[in-house]
């Protein structure tokens, strides 16, 4: 599997997938798609190659970008989980900020429980994990080779034991995960929970 970093900022977006069909990772604040493009292009990713989005959690730095990359023909995958999340996006974003509102047409809607089988349909082996934590509506990415992207899951070193966070890495350490690929910071091997 090829894993690519497109990220800028302090903000690590992930592309996963190649030769054919790519999935994006989390996508960067509004109006930033010009930085999204040239790192893509830096990278030998062409845009019309990404052919799905999935947001770790909607936060502006984790899925600024999504309508836009919808509107050039990036299909957004929302699990139902996300679906409240998305019309509170815009209270967390300056009024300034070129931000276009997520449609909530023409998403690939599902559930956790029903992952494997749609990323299959997109040709990817793992699944989606509701990892909540650092926020309600957060979700892993979690291949069968064992690689894990957490978005922003906080490292569970600062975490309380019993804590839902916790928990979360508790999940992915079951499910198999292995390396991390977080939304900041560098890839690490899955910590012991």
């Amino acid at each position: 599997m090829n894993i690519v970093n497109v990220g800028y900022g302090s903000t690590n977006y992930w592309v996963i997938g190649g030769p054919g069909p790519r999935l994006l990772i989390d996508v960067g604040w509004p109006g930033t798609m010009p930085k999204l493009v040239a790192n893509l292009t830096r990278t030998g990713i062409a845009l019309a190659d990404v052919k799905h989005l999935l947001v770790t959690h909607y936060h502006p730095d984790h899925a600024g970008l999504a309508q836009e990359l919808k509107n050039k023909g990036v299909r957004l995958i929302v699990l139902e989980q996300q679906v409240a999340a998305i019309p509170i996006l815009r209270a967390h974003i300056k009024a300034s900020f070129p931000y276009v509102e997520i449609s909530m047409n023409g998403n690939a809607m599902t559930r956790c429980a029903e992952s494997r089988a749609f990323l299959r349909t997109v040709g990817f082996e793992g699944e989606i994990v509701a990892t909540p934590g650092h926020s309600d509506d957060s979700v892993t990415l979690l291949l069968d080779d064992g690689s894990a992207f957490t978005g922003d899951l906080t490292s569970p070193r600062l975490l309380e034991p019993d804590s839902e966070a916790m928990a979360s890495w508790r999940s992915l350490r079951e499910k198999g995960a292995k390396t991390v690929y977080p939304g900041h910071g560098p890839i690490s091997l899955m910590p012991t929970v």
